[in-house]
């Protein structure tokens, strides 16, 4: 017969950010449960609301699985005696399986006779077994704990009441001072407790109590609401995915409702009154059929209609204090000039082991003006770069990002704009700060990129320098992000970006300038690079790259970021050639070969004169030819590379690398040594695995 099985945990309102990912966890760690406990079932349905994490389970068997099956033990020789007698072995090994040295057989493998018990366990009874989810709701993790009352449990907020129901029949189990039953709650204002009949009761009882426990069915209430209002109104409401789920989890009987501002507060900038309405008060804002902003707004009730009109007022009157706050800000910020907010800069830390916000700005500058001539920057991106590095972080020192610190880079450009700077400038202020997330919006515009890898670049390296690297999941400074924006920036731009050789530009630059900081950057460089790399390798993991192919390109002696995009995808194109193994092979030899020569032949010319075959001299005119196509580009390089594979084929047959001859042996490793250094631009093909 199969079964339905409630298990429901009450608990006081939970963050709306934790409820997804809870339930989530919860229907995880639940079917990994059964799975291991051998309990078959056909649905597992979650629920969830910001005061109850339920899953619903839909044709439960009976019992677990019976589990039988022949068990291999010890060698007979070892098991018995010469006179039959059982050893310690052979009782040990039955005793385990729960059974005797009566029950044991034996059977023989490839001439040799092996101890064999057969073993039987009946499943448990499966309401036997659904005690054990005890255990499961007690390990769920969540990103911050709390304890209550006398107990040493942490939970993320305490729990009220517990169900746990098969059919008609209780689970018993307790948590601390909770123990599992039939009653349910209601909403917390609207509804009542109430007792189950049966775990297939569960939604519909609760919809009586005013409380939608299907996050889905809850949603899409929500957005059908929000597109009527839209609807009714002739309104625009582009409805964010984020919010919506976030509005979701806040709820659970939804009635959404329409209020509105004086219109005066228009004259503040469309992304402050989007912040102050979205991010600070979770409402949806709306605009006309032109796309200009409206003043009115659409927020979401946990409750019924009744006397909704109180409600609407009260989000009002706090929605215009502070769009009251920000029309003050605004006003006030335009009374002073670009270059009295920078010049306040001097006393704002960029961090006491470090700088000031204004030295970071002067090291930003210095990395700029290197940046836009290894990039070939035409006068105006120059121009224009160079410039926002001379205010772009002014904005940190308005009252405006004082109030509303998500605005940073935007309030920047709007002043800008007001003060009478040139839109590419304003424009990259506002970008430098892309990415603000793993896969966020990069810099559109040139400027505004440079700017960003510059602001990155000043960042890693003096935070490297003063001691302040990430390890481990502690990274305050968000160094990740910024080496990850990095990359992606020089990916998306398709610029050549050497770090190394570039860290060392910059920090001649600085020290020219006079703007250094009291740091040893130079010792951080390589340190700087493997950050980097490491974070390459992150995006060619998400990407489906090869692991074999990632640690060559990484492992290489490039540290250019779009050359290691670059070589990941040449070798994966070539993976499946017919000559792929053999020209690696092949690579691979001379690679490990050529790492046998001595620290002074680094700089050495090969001598003809010491050739004794054929095979050296067209080894050396293919090296040639390898290096003129290196030139070119990767694409080159490799087919270049898979040219030669043949002549070093021909070399190695006829040729005895390691002379008995020490100036034949050195004159050999020399050749050889540079073709490596050649084929290690692509990356260490000896980390290839090729079959």
């Amino acid at each position: 017969m199969a079964h339905t099985f409630l298990l429901e945990i009450g608990l006081e309102e939970m963050p709306a950010h934790v409820v997804t990912p809870a339930i989530k966890q919860l229907v995880k760690r639940t079917a990994d449960y059964l799975k291991e406990q051998r309990v078959d079932y056909d649905d597992i349905k979650p629920f969830s609301t910001p005061r109850r994490l339920a899953v619903l389970i839909s044709g439960l068997a009976d019992k677990q699985e019976d589990i039988s099956e022949s068990v291999k033990g010890p060698a007979k020789k070892i098991a018995q005696d010469a006179d039959g007698n059982w050893s310690k072995a052979a009782i040990g090994f039955t005793r385990g399986q729960g059974l005797t040295p009566d029950d044991i057989t034996f059977k023989e493998i490839k001439g040799t006779e092996y101890v064999y018990v057969d073993k039987f366990i009946a499943g448990e009874p499966v309401a036997s077994v659904l005690a054990g989810l005890r255990d499961i709701i007690m390990a769920m993790t969540f990103p911050t704990m709390m304890k209550w009352s006398t107990h040493h449990f942490q939970y993320i907020r305490p729990i009220r009441w517990m169900v746990a129901l098969l059919d008609d029949q209780v689970i018993p189990f307790s948590i601390l001072d909770v123990t599992t039953g039939r009653s349910t709650r209601g909403h917390r204002f609207l509804g009542k407790e109430i007792d189950l009949a049966t775990a297939a009761d569960y939604e519909e009882n609760l919809t009586s109590q005013f409380v939608i426990a299907d996050a889905d069915k809850r949603k899409q209430l929500i957005k059908q609401q929000i597109d009527k209002l839209a609807a009714d109104n002739d309104w625009t409401v582009d409805v964010d995915a984020g919010l919506l789920e976030e509005v979701n989890n806040l709820v659970e009987w939804p009635t959404a409702f329409a209020g509105s501002f004086d219109d005066k507060y228009l004259t503040i900038p469309d992304e402050v009154l989007i912040t102050s309405m979205r991010d600070h008060q979770r409402f949806f804002y709306a605009r006309d059929a032109n796309g200009k902003l409206l003043p009115v707004f659409i927020s979401v009730r946990n409750g019924t209609d009744h006397d909704l009109q109180n409600v609407v007022a009260g989000n009002e009157k706090v929605l215009t204090a502070r769009l009251e706050d920000a029309m003050f800000f605004y006003t006030e910020d335009q009374k002073k000039t670009i270059a009295d907010f920078v010049d306040r800069l001097k006393t704002v830390s960029f961090h006491d082991k470090i700088s000031t916000m204004a030295e970071k700005m002067d090291r930003v500058k210095a990395i700029v003006a290197v940046l836009a001539k290894h990039l070939n920057l035409n006068d105006a991106q120059t121009k224009a770069a160079l410039r926002a590095s001379e205010i772009y972080k002014f904005d940190l020192v308005t009252g405006m990002v004082g109030e509303f610190a998500e605005l940073q880079g935007v309030m920047g450009e709007k002043y800008a704009l007001l003060g009478g700077e040139d839109p590419a400038v304003a424009q990259a202020i506002r970008e430098h700060y892309e990415p603000i997330s793993a896969d966020g919006a990069l810099p559109e515009s040139v400027p505004g990129a440079v700017l960003a890898l510059a602001d990155k670049f000043d960042s890693i390296l003096t935070f490297f320098a003063a001691g302040m690297i990430p390890s481990g999941s502690n990274d305050p400074y968000a160094l990740r992000r910024q080496a990850t924006g990095i990359v992606r920036i020089a990916k998306d731009q398709n610029w050549a970006l050497p770090v190394a050789e570039l860290a060392s530009d910059f920090i001649a630059a600085e020290t020219d300038a006079k703007v250094a900081p009291d740091l040893d950057q130079a010792s951080q460089i390589q340190a700087v690079v493997d950050f980097i790399k490491d974070r390459i390798r992150k995006i060619l993991r998400s990407a489906k790259q090869r692991h074999d192919i990632i640690d060559a390109v990484t492992n290489g002696s490039s540290s250019d970021v779009l050359r290691l995009f670059t070589a990941a995808d040449i070798l994966a194109s070539h993976a499946n050639d017919d000559n792929f193994k053999d020209v690696i092979e092949s690579l691979t030899r001379v690679i490990r070969l050529a790492q046998k020569a001595p620290a002074e032949l680094a700089d050495a010319t090969v001598n003809a004169k010491l050739f004794e075959n054929d095979s050296e001299g067209a080894l050396d005119q293919g090296v040639a030819e390898v290096a003129v196509a290196a030139d070119k580009g990767l694409n080159d390089l490799y087919a270049a590379l898979a040219d030669i594979q043949p002549t070093i084929a021909a070399y190695f047959e006829a040729t005895m690398v390691m002379d008995k001859n020490e100036a034949v042996k050195n004159n050999r490793l020399t050749e050889l040594s540079k073709l490596a250094n050649l084929a290690m631009g692509l990356g260490d093909l000896d980390q290839l695995i090729v079959k």
